[in-house]
């Protein structure tokens, strides 16, 4: 039963797991009794990549040329053209059109009011996704007018719009063109493979060589961050439009162009939309990071009051974020179902840019009677920042010691000796130990590109802060998954919990990263216990959601089988349900991996020594090349893992299907 052995296979098990066993302990006997340079980096094996980059880089932004123009010259013009739509929505949306200047300078044209901005909002959810999501939606745009947080919502809401609009049509424009050749497809694939494992802060440091500071260059690298999802739905999307429909448009003679853009377009637009979701929620969690380099707005509000330890004003400018978040997902969430239906609107129904139109004149007619309809007075602004942190300063007062205790345990017990544990590991053998697996699980391809990676994180110098990111994230994981799988398991077997559980996650999914720092910090202050708390409370919601769906696809003939033959819960759980699950949690796991990369790159800011600090420190002081390598280092250790989890999927996908045609052989 599960992963019970034939004799036909024992022999070959054997081997491979001699092989194994030899390999490693030749490695162990090498480091040991080995030169000093098997154990610790030699200075002759470390190049100055960081340099070389930087200086590459610098070179290229301030003394190369294009057609005669210096290439800063283009990138600063280029900057100046995305000004544009930034400063137009701005005005738009929060500060409107003045007038006169210095102290004599008064607003001419205010901006369009929160009723009527909000409401555009409650008609299009309302009209995409029903009553409930209207009301979802009301109760956010609510809660940012009485809070005194509009303003710089709309400032954030700005950007998102513009970078989407950027990342929509750029994203697009690549995914046919690689639809189109499979050339460029392997070359495009390949390239946004490696931008979706960079983190966040690596993109921020050559936008600023490159763009300078300001709202256009936080547009440009929220666009590179968001534009993956795009290009990859784009090409699936177009690829997943049935043959018999396409021959169907060159039968009744569409050109090239209109085959695209009247049939293949239209029929791939439901996965295109799904598409459009993911980069909206990656815009906003990138602007709200890109305020560090100029953007503003509600992100900025957070950084200021992290900065500042001013847990009241974050958590409030945190939750800002958050209404902003689930208002943009849900509704584009529900755009994509209605297109992936097909639905219209209903007979008799107004179109919904002639509704929108008519509630904008509606609003604003009624903005210029009555003020706080056009901007809620501050005198009636509601503020929980004193309450939250008189919390703060009564859990620092009356649970310090308990508080303390767990976080001084966790840290001096747990953490740092792994920690030192990896630190003093001698680097052959952790590389020996990754090929060895990376071969047991998918031969000698990935073995030669695992290894490849982590050689290239010796070469750079990183080595140390790659294994402090390295300790974080597997502690973190660790506890993520066993936290969430069992909490996955229990709710696959009680589907009425499922769809409610569903909309948790979800929830939880779309909140900006930002946001999770806050109730670690107010807690645990900063350092790496708060950090790992930060990532697990991140990264699992995909444990807890692949872990249901994984026992819910368990084959029921097989849990017959199970009750049939007496097994008990414990002995179904391990022999039936988890080997039959074990493809989906792998890729649970991976999924959670790639969360907590993300998550550890933003908690560099409440002050790990890791890979993320040193990019953070990098974009400080403008070290171009140290951070862009430090990025890829990160993005070294993702690919990794990301490898060597899909390489175990793919073997325990390929065992249970031999396991099932010899159940159908029997």
């Amino acid at each position: 039963m599960g992963w019970a052995l034939t004799i036909d296979n024992l022999p070959r098990l054997a081997s491979s797991s001699v092989k194994c066993a030899v390999a490693v302990i030749a490695l162990v006997l090498a480091t040991s009794v080995g030169p000093g340079w098997l154990s610790t980096i030699p200075d002759w094996l470390v190049f100055p990549i960081s340099q070389w980059v930087g200086d590459s880089l610098t070179w290229f932004a301030r003394e190369a040329s294009i057609g005669g123009l210096a290439v800063q010259e283009i990138t600063r013009g280029f900057a100046e053209l995305i000004n544009k739509p930034i400063e137009a929505a701005v005005v738009i949306l929060a500060d409107g059109l003045f007038s006169g200047s210095g102290l004599d300078i008064t607003q001419s044209v205010p901006p369009f009011s929160w009723l009527a901005i909000g409401g555009v909002a409650i008609i299009a959810a309302y009209r995409f996704g029903g009553s409930a999501l209207a009301l979802t939606t009301c109760i956010c745009v609510s809660f940012l007018v009485l809070f005194g947080l509009w303003h710089n919502a709309m400032v954030t809401l700005s950007n998102v719009l513009v970078s989407v609009t950027i990342a929509t049509l750029l994203g697009l424009a690549l995914g046919i063109w690689s639809f189109r050749s499979a050339h460029v497809e392997n070359v495009t694939r390949g390239i946004m493979n490696v931008m979706q494992t960079v983190p966040i802060f690596a993109y921020l440091i050559p936008t600023l060589l490159l763009f300078g500071y300001g709202p256009s260059a936080a547009v440009v690298a929220t666009v590179a961050y968001a534009l993956p999802p795009m290009v990859h739905n784009t090409v699936l999307a177009l690829k997943s439009v049935p043959a018999e429909t396409v021959e169907c448009g060159r039968m009744t003679g569409c050109s090239r162009r209109q085959l695209l853009w009247q049939v293949q377009l239209p029929t791939a637009l439901a996965k295109i939309a799904v598409g459009l979701n993911q980069s909206v929620m990656m815009t906003l969690n990138m602007v709200i990071i890109a305020s560090m380099i100029g953007a503003g707005g509600l992100g900025f509000d957070v950084l200021k009051a992290l900065r500042k330890l001013d847990i009241g004003a974050g958590l409030e400018a945190g939750m800002g974020i958050v209404a902003l978040a689930i208002v943009l997902d849900r509704i584009s969430q529900a755009v994509a179902k209605r297109a992936a239906h097909g639905k219209h609107r209903e007979p008799g129904q107004w179109p919904l840019w002639r509704l929108l139109g008519l509630w904008i004149v509606v609003a604003t007619g009624i903005a210029l009677v009555f003020d706080p309809t056009q901007a809620w007075p501050k005198d009636y602004v509601i503020s929980t920042a004193t309450f939250w942190n008189d919390l703060v300063s009564w859990i620092n007062r009356e649970l310090y010691d308990v508080l303390d205790a767990f976080r001084t345990f966790a840290l001096l017990q747990v953490m740092r000796p792994f920690r030192d544990a990896l630190a003093v590991a001698p680097w052959t053998l952790m590389i020996g130990l990754l090929t060895i697996g990376a071969y047991a699980l998918g031969g000698a391809r990935l073995a030669i590109y695992c290894a490849a990676l982590a050689f290239a994180i010796v070469l750079t110098g990183y080595w140390i802060p790659a294994m402090n990111s390295l300790y974080l994230i597997l502690i973190s994981v660790t506890l993520a998954v066993i936290m969430g799988f069992p909490i996955g398991f229990w709710l696959a077997s009680r589907s009425r919990y499922q769809t409610a559980a569903n909309l948790v996650l979800d929830t939880l999914q779309t909140l900006p990263t930002l946001v999770y720092l806050l109730p670690a910090v107010m807690l645990f202050r900063i350092g790496d216990v708060s950090a790992v708390i930060a990532v697990i409370l991140y990264a699992m919601a995909p444990a807890i959601r692949y872990g249901m769906v994984g026992m819910s696809q368990v084959p029921v003939a097989r849990l017959e089988a199970a009750q049939i033959t007496g097994c008990t819960g414990w002995q179904t759980l391990r022999w039936i349900r988890f080997p039959a699950a074990l493809p989906t949690l792998l890729i649970g796991i991976n999924q959670t991996i790639m969360m907590a990369f993300s998550m550890l790159i933003i908690a560099a800011l409440i002050g790990t020594k890791d890979l993320g600090q040193e990019i953070l420190i990098a974009l400080n002081r403008s070290l171009v090349g140290e951070g862009i390598v430090a990025g890829l280092c990160v993005a070294c250790l993702a690919l990794i893992a990301d490898a060597l989890l899909k390489a175990g999927a793919v073997r325990a996908s390929t065992h249970g299907h031999k396991k099932k045609d010899q159940e159908h052989g029997e």
